[in-house]
């Protein structure tokens, strides 16, 4: 051996053995984590059958990016439009001898609504058809067959409602970002829980002191004739809007503001759902945004999600669900067997000893795996200790002995 090589020997070996010690201080600490992860695993996923999934009622929707709005809510009610009403009365004096339209009637224009028999001479006296000035309902009526008539007297009162007003009182703080065109989504509780879209016309002409708060009128269709004057209405005004936001459904936010969630559909085990931590940001009337958590194309539970986290494990176990959609079976943390467990688990199928070794590969749990590992890597360091390296001064000791001086 020259002198250059054994220099390196001792350099070499100590080398090897600072990375063995570092390789196992790394499996160590990995080993716990990797446990820890498999457990969390197994722990946050709910595996049901599919009567669990009826009777849960479970829904799902794809996770995409969308425009998102940013929306203040508001109460309001719902009022017609003044041009929108008509009346019907007559220039002469007379009596009512027939009424063809009681309110809550739905007229035509033209149509007749009242006759009236004139104070005017005549054998008989002449009779007047009193019409419709436009198609609509009838809202209010003030007279009764026989009952006088003056033209100052109003007798009907038509409004055509195929067009409303939605008037929101908007704290005045919010105003700002308004202006005519805006949108807001608007339910009224008479109609259940539809969404009527309706567009910003104008502001209210003052302000509420007492509730710091100003009339924004929209106009939204009624086509039904559904809507009526003074109905309750609830206002999603938008503010603003952002482009490709990863967002989902309110229904589908579980928890609480410290540890939210959502469930995502397994993507390989049928009927499973993996409770996912996630972060949120801002949250409008209808959907949530998430900042981290969730990949486009995750399928979120939306109807149902409440439910599942009452389900606790669910009716079949994810190992049970993994060996039923592989067609094989799975270690205890759900993982793919080695080949060697896969051939155990062949010969106690075929019969070859089942007792001695395939209960023992179904049983065996993870961390003889990390525990079998850690004992190799002892024992290579052990081996290696056992290995003194050559000192420095024993070296040119050697050295000198095998050059004399004089030679």
């Amino acid at each position: 051996m020259n002198r250059r090589s054994a220099n390196l020997e001792p350099y070499t070996t100590q080398s090897f053995m600072k990375i063995t010690s570092l390789y196992l201080s790394l499996a160590l600490l990995a080993a716990p984590s990797f446990l820890q992860a498999a457990e969390n695993a197994n722990t946050n996923t709910i595996v049901l059958d599919e009567n669990g999934v009826k009777n849960l009622r479970i829904e799902t929707v794809e996770a995409e990016e969308n425009d998102f709005e940013e929306t203040v809510f508001a109460l309001g009610r719902i009022a017609e439009i003044p041009e929108r009403h008509a009346v019907v009365s007559s220039r002469i004096a007379g009596r009512v001898i027939g009424l063809d339209a009681h309110e809550g009637d739905t007229v035509k224009a033209d149509q007749v609504m009242v006759r009236v028999e004139s104070r005017q001479a005549g054998n008989p006296p002449p009779i007047i058809e009193l019409k419709a000035p436009l198609g609509g309902l009838v809202v209010q009526s003030h007279v009764r067959i026989g009952e006088p008539v003056e033209p100052d007297k109003e007798l009907l009162d038509i409004s055509d409602l195929s067009e409303v007003y939605a008037i929101a009182r908007v704290p005045e703080h919010h105003a700002a970002q308004l202006k005519p065109g805006s949108k807001a989504h608007i339910v009224v509780s008479a109609l259940g829980k539809q969404v009527i879209e309706g567009e910003m016309l104008r502001f209210g002409t003052s302000a509420d002191r007492e509730s710091g708060t100003i009339d924004a009128v929209f106009r939204v269709a009624n086509p039904e004739l559904r809507m009526r004057p003074d109905m309750r209405a609830e206002f999603s005004v938008v503010l603003s809007k952002r482009s490709n936001v990863m967002s989902v459904p309110r229904a589908s936010l579980q928890g609480d503001a410290s540890n939210r969630f959502v469930y995502v559909k397994h993507f390989d085990v049928p009927n499973a759902f993996i409770k996912t931590p996630v972060q949120v940001g801002q949250m409008n009337d209808r959907f949530v945004e998430i900042t981290k958590g969730l990949l486009p194309a995750d399928e979120v539970v939306t109807r149902g999600a409440y439910s599942l986290s009452f389900a606790g494990g669910g009716t079949v176990s994810l190992i049970e669900a993994l060996d039923a959609a592989h067609g094989h079976k799975h270690a205890a943390d759900g993982s793919e067997p080695t080949e060697g467990e896969s051939a155990d688990e062949h010969a106690g199928e075929t019969g070859a000893n089942p007792e001695a070794h395939g209960d023992a590969h179904k049983e065996a749990s993870p961390i003889w795996k990390y525990a079998s590992g850690v004992l190799l890597l002892l024992l290579i360091a052990s081996f290696f200790t056992k290995l003194r390296p050559v000192s420095s001064g024993e070296e040119e000791e050697s050295v000198s002995n095998t050059n004399p001086k004089g030679h």
